[in-house]
């Protein structure tokens, strides 16, 4: 693999979300009658810089994959709007707002990774076909021409394009994340949202498929929106972490900063599940959170998270804190983060 000199990363913004809302109705009795709703993402204001890696973080349930595949129109946003950027004209363009005909050029522009390695790969497909499609199904390439691009796409996520004729079976999981992700890089994507990319391969495979990625960010100016419950593997890949809970962001920084001091109890108590590498590392107490996950169809009142906040007060449970600057590039959504001196990984 040839490696070329990354361009110059730009703090502009390639994807933004305003009020992304996604809700699913819960229906009930013989009639189906909508009894209430469950707040999978409620008013996500989300800033994705170009050819930089934005993670998103928080617990199973909290809406992080809702949210990016909403990104993607997969499901279809209730309200709010989509901001692309078009590279045509730099202006911008409300995906959520377009039918699928005037959707169609840019979902070659948006593309995805998913989790399951084994899942999201046809059983039925050779790797020629599962690679191949989306290059013959938008430029109608013909048979060689077709084989030539996959074998070089292969090539780049390091398989042996002798190989693109067999079927997903005969490879391993790591060999089929990679498979995974020469589909994502067919059309030459600008954004790729990785939805749990490597949480189902084992340790070694995963360092190689996070290594594979940041290689092809720099080759190919790509932009990550990063999905991830594991904030070991988001310090190595992130420049930008973006915290969510109960389908709202709670808390966003740089990465370095955020994990030095977190400004949000829940973001504290995250960090200290990462684990340490050094083993004589004198290691923090882990902040154990008491209940679950709130359930997005009862949020509670005021603040989401002050049932289970060690520094709950009587405001928090009235009264909804707005996401805002606490110090420059630094937001939060907690009445008191200017007063909390919180912990950060290894502080």
């Amino acid at each position: 693999m040839t490696s070329t000199t990354a361009a110059p990363r730009e703090d502009v913004a390639l994807l933004e979300t305003r009020g992304l809302t996604k809700h699913f109705p819960l229906r009930r009795g013989l009639l189906g009658r909508v009894a209430g709703q469950v707040r999978a993402v409620d008013g996500v204001d989300l800033r994705v810089p170009a050819r930089r890696t934005v993670a998103l973080v928080g617990e199973s349930g909290c809406g992080k994959s809702t949210l990016g595949r909403c990104l993607l129109r997969v499901y279809e946003p209730t309200a709010g709007q989509i901001l692309f950027r078009d590279p045509a004209d730099g202006g911008t363009v409300d995906l959520a707002a377009l039918d699928e005909a005037a959707l169609k050029p840019y979902r070659s522009q948006i593309r995805m990774v998913f989790q399951d390695p084994f899942a999201s790969l046809n059983p039925r497909m050779t790797l020629l076909q599962i690679v191949g499609e989306p290059l013959r199904v938008n430029r109608g390439l013909g048979r060689e021409e077709l084989e030539e691009q996959v074998a070089e796409l292969l090539r780049r996520v390091g398989l042996r394009p002798e190989h693109m004729r067999r079927y997903p079976n005969a490879f391993s999981g790591g060999q089929r994340q990679r498979v995974g992700i020469a589909r994502a890089l067919a059309l030459s994507p600008r954004l790729v949202v990785a939805d749990e990319a490597v949480s189902a391969l084992d340790v070694s495979v995963r360092a190689q498929i996070l290594n594979l990625l940041k290689d092809l960010q720099d080759e190919e100016d790509l932009t990550y929106l990063f999905i991830s419950h594991d904030l070991g593997v988001v310090e190595y890949m992130a420049d930008e972490v973006v915290v969510m809970y109960v389908g709202r962001i709670v808390e966003t920084g740089a990465t370095d900063e955020l994990y030095g001091r977190p400004l949000h109890p829940y973001t504290e108590a995250l960090l200290s599940a990462v684990p340490d590498p050094d083993p004589t590392a004198r290691r923090q107490e882990r902040i154990v959170l008491r209940g679950e996950v709130a359930d997005p169809s009862r949020v509670p009142a005021g603040c989401p998270f002050h049932p289970r906040c060690f520094h709950a007060r009587d405001r928090c449970a009235t009264e909804v804190p707005a996401l805002r600057e606490i110090r420059p590039g630094r937001k939060a959504a907690c009445h008191f983060a200017e007063e909390l001196e919180l912990r950060g990984v290894r502080s």
